[in-house]
């Protein structure tokens, strides 16, 4: 049986790994694992969803998941990548988006006592005493060697500069390491590449403390291969939560990938075979449109399920061919007496969400970048009156990606 680091590695995981050769031998047997998700809202975006197909492979393979809710780190806040100080949450919006989150994350493993389980740091973390914990915990680590961590480095450089508070980050992830280990025998701690140098302290702080093996794994960022963060959207991120980001504007997302990352995503986000991902990959010009049906269908439906997945795929085919907008395309409802008040389609496209507001949407229609019902709006000033609203509405499309349904409701 092919080893889950060589997986990993072959469908490009995998950043840095400390002790690797001593990794291989450890994951030669069931290994429980763990990754932190932090509960800043109350839903995984695109960003979280490396890590987790990280682990369901890992699931595969027979070793044990803990997904750790932040419960107790999301009180501070983590600086990588920050250059500012996170707004400070209080423990019922945490508690609250712990709940929201811990409900997604059984899409995608299989939670049981020896495959998968869920655990709250708030649980340690909250009832710490300070002067005990700095005894035991703060005195293994060196401020010389901290202040090196590209997170800090970053941060203090900033006007604004590092919160002691925030400084205190890397010593309770670390925390949570020796923790898990004591409660679970947890060996092993993986996420994202940006994570690194709080990754290292809690498995040197494991090592020192227990005298016992332990290991960090982290992997790529999801990037476009000239380096820009994927998910990224004129909404915001790609959420996970489809009352976020609708099955059909997710599906849009991977449907219009750039050529040269069809194969990285299909790799990363999906389980096809190794094989079949580089023959999708290598396919060019029209026949490439192929592989990103098939990336954008794979990804939805492990997101969302099967059926949403076949509306989005449904409703991107009506767009395509011009067909009645069914599927899963995203509605703007209206009323009459709304319409009587502003029938601008300035103002439709801004309560559609294709626009950020009144100078964008009028900027996009002087651009030509606007259509309803494939005819080019080129007036600033046109209006949508009800009675052109037929039976199934009218189709508003922002340039090639952004489409809405526009329909008319009773009063």
């Amino acid at each position: 049986m092919e080893h889950i680091l060589d997986i990993l590695k072959e469908r490009g995981f995998i950043a840095q790994v400390t002790f690797e050769d001593e990794l291989y031998e450890q994951l030669k047997n069931p290994t429980t694992f763990y990754v932190g998700f932090d509960p800043t809202a109350d839903s995984l975006h695109i960003g979280h969803y490396i890590p987790i197909m990280a682990m369901a492979h890992m699931q595969k393979a027979g070793h044990k998941a803990i997904a750790l809710m932040g419960g107790g780190t999301a009180m501070i806040g983590d600086p990588s990548g920050k250059t500012d100080m996170r707004k400070m949450m209080t423990t019922d919006m945490i508690d609250h988006n712990v709940e929201c989150i811990k409900k997604q994350m059984s899409r995608f493993l299989e939670f049981s006592e020896d495959k998968a389980i869920i655990v709250n740091n708030g649980d340690w973390l909250r009832n710490l005493n300070f002067i005990e914990f700095m005894r035991e915990i703060g005195s293994m680590f060196s401020v010389n060697k901290m202040l090196t961590a590209e997170c800090y480095k970053a941060r203090m450089a900033t006007e604004n500069g590092l919160s002691f508070l925030e400084f205190t980050y890397m010593l309770m992830q670390s925390y949570d390491f020796l923790e898990l280990f004591k409660r679970y025998g947890c060996r092993l701690e993986m996420g994202g590449n940006d994570q690194w140098s709080n990754m290292l302290g809690g498995a040197d702080l494991v090592r020192r403390k227990e005298q016992e093996k332990a290991f960090a794994c982290t992997f790529q960022l999801l990037l476009t291969h000239d380096g820009r963060k994927m998910g990224k959207t004129e909404a915001g991120a790609l959420w996970l939560d489809a009352n976020k980001t609708s099955p059909f504007n997710f599906y849009q997302y991977w449907r219009n990938v750039d050529d040269k990352d069809v194969q990285k995503c299909l790799a990363l986000l999906t389980f096809l075979p190794m094989d079949e991902v580089r023959r999708l990959g290598s396919l060019q010009g029209a026949e490439l449109n192929e592989a990103k049906k098939v990336l954008a269908f794979e990804v939805t439906r492990l997101v969302h399920g099967e059926e949403a997945a076949k509306q989005a795929e449904a409703g991107a085919l009506a767009l395509f061919t011009g067909g009645p907008a069914g599927g899963d395309i995203p509605t703007l409802k209206v009323t009459a007496s709304e319409l009587a008040e502003d029938a601008r389609i300035s103002t439709l496209l801004v309560r559609s969400g294709l626009c950020k507001s009144q100078s964008d949407a009028r900027k996009q229609i002087e651009q030509n970048a606007v259509s309803l019902d494939n005819e080019k709006i080129t007036d600033t000033s046109a209006v949508l009156l009800s009675g052109s609203i037929g039976g199934e509405g009218v189709l508003l499309k922002k340039g090639k990606k952004g489409f809405c349904r526009v329909v008319l409701s009773d009063d």
